[in-house]
Formats: C-alpha cells, structure tokens, sequence
C-alpha cells in the first residue's frame, strides 16, 4: 500500500494537528507499554534474549517513551501476522501492537515510512571453487561457463536469488532452500553459519543482514560478502519499514515521529549488526542514509 493522499489542505492539516497532538501526551500508543510482536528465533533481527537489532531499536523507542517493553512471540512464518498483530479473542486485547521489522508498503499492515534500505548479497568462501577474485557481482558473472556450472549455489524458493540463477542460466547450480520452513528451530542464517560454512554449498544468495551478519560470525573459512544490484526481472533491494495495525493512524503517526527522531540512533545499531544499507529516498526525493 503507498501513503493514502488525502485531498483538500484544510482536511489535512487538521488531521496532521489532531495526530500530533494525541502523540504529544502518548496516548497514541494502544497500551501503556511498547509491545511488540517478534520471531523468538530469527537473528539478527530478534530472538529470546533480545539481541536482534529490531529488539535494540525497540529498546530505544521505549527508552524515549518512557515506557518498558513487551514481547509477544510467533514463528515469523506464513500466517504471522494473522497470529500476532491482528490476533484478537472477542473480550480481550490484542497481545501486541507493532512488527518491528516489514517491507515497505507491505499490503498486510499499515507499514511507517521507511527506516533502512538493504540489499541481497551473494556470500561465499574465496579460497573455494576459484572464487578469490570475485570481488562483485560482474566478478562472479564473468567467470567460465565451465566453472560456474560446477558450483553449488543456494537460493531460498520464490526468491530473488532463485530468479537471478534462473535470469543468468544458473539453474542447474542452483540448490533450492524452504522459504517458509515450519521447523522453529531452524533459521535463515544456517544457510551461511552452517551449510556454507561446512562446504555443502559454495554460494549463499541471502537478504543483506542475514548475510552479512552471519558470514561475520564465521570463523573458518572466512567468508566474502558481495552485494546484488537489482536489474530487469530480478529486485534485489528493498526498503524496510515498521507495521501496524491498520486504522491505528494516531500510532503510526507516534511511530513514525520516533523514526524521524532518532534516525541517527537507528543508523548506529543497524551499523553495529553490520547490515548493509543502500540510500534511502526520503519524501522529498532527497537521499538519506
């Protein structure tokens, strides 16, 4: 969904005033708590203990709101927002009020205004299958049919990645990976920290901070990260944003003015995850990171 216009300047002003005079006092927020709605096992974004950087900034817009933080978790697979946003028994409350993490524009929410923009990355072992000169993606490209063909390259299904080996005749080195795998304990970094890591593939094609963030807590073999640049038929970067429950504008508006407000605080923690980050159009077409 993009940002809903609303026509007449007397109409808007009076609603962009209302929105900010109810976030002013807080009681924007729909509980006197920030809770959140989070995947207990998908690092780095969020887990148990809380050290995602989704779990950070949460942290930190708590901290500003003078209001503590709570979890409630739900394997972020298919029907997650259905289980955790918009999960309500008649009587009772819903049992949290913000998704820290969504695709901008996402059709499922009331998705905020962007706060990052990342990237897919390509992640490999230099010293195997000839790969220490690969530097970029044109790098990988221009290698040898011969030994491209030979690797082994893993790419979730119905992802960008397993339309790129399908756009440049990789097919057949493409090892296929579950988007949606019902298992909760398993995650999308083990593609890199595990299968990659032990040699059972020579190339991992991943979201950007799964990537980066992984490949950096690999030891042996050090890994290589490379970002993708989208091209025709095949999107590679997207810009992330935070959900809310639709109708909920005084809150989204509240979230959004805590995303202005502290860019620069969310900027440090994404950088400390290593999270690769491309620029981020701002309304008025100006570049930011």
């Amino acid at each position: 969904m993009r940002s809903t216009w609303i026509s007449g300047i007397a109409a808007g002003l009076l609603l962009a005033s209302s929105a900010a005079a109810i976030a002013a006092d807080g009681s924007a927020m729909p509980h006197k708590n920030l809770r959140v709605c989070k995947d207990p096992n998908n690092m780095p974004f969020a887990n148990m203990k809380g050290e995602g950087f989704e779990d950070r900034i949460a942290e930190l817009f708590a901290r500003k709101l003078g209001v503590a933080v709570e979890y409630f978790t739900f394997p972020q697979r298919l029907g997650f927002i259905r289980n955790t946003l918009r999960f309500k028994i008649p009587g009772q409350d819903y049992p949290c009020d913000i998704v820290m993490g969504v695709p901008a524009g996402w059709g499922q929410v009331a998705s905020t205004k962007p706060y990052y923009r990342s990237t897919y990355v390509m992640v490999f072992a230099p010293g195997r299958g000839g790969l220490d000169g690969v530097n970029t993606e044109a790098d990988f490209l221009a290698l040898p049919a011969q030994q491209l063909a030979q690797l082994k390259i893993g790419v979730f299904d119905r992802s960008p990645g397993s339309a790129w080996v399908a756009r440049h005749g990789l097919v057949d080195s493409g090892v296929p990976y579950k988007t949606m795998n019902p298992n909760p304990d398993e995650y999308p970094g083990q593609i890199v920290e595990r299968d990659l890591a032990e040699g059972k593939i020579d190339v991992a094609v991943v979201w950007g901070p799964v990537g980066a963030w992984f490949a950096k807590r690999v030891r042996d073999p050090q890994l290589r990260v490379v970002p993708l640049e989208s091209e025709i038929g095949v999107r590679f970067d997207y810009a992330m944003a935070m959900g809310v429950r639709r109708g909920e504008a005084a809150w989204q508006a509240e979230v959004e003015r805590l995303i202005d407000e502290n860019r620069d605080e969310i900027a440090a923690i994404l950088d400390d995850f290593g999270v690769p980050r491309l620029a981020l159009e701002g309304a008025d077409g100006a570049a930011e990171r």
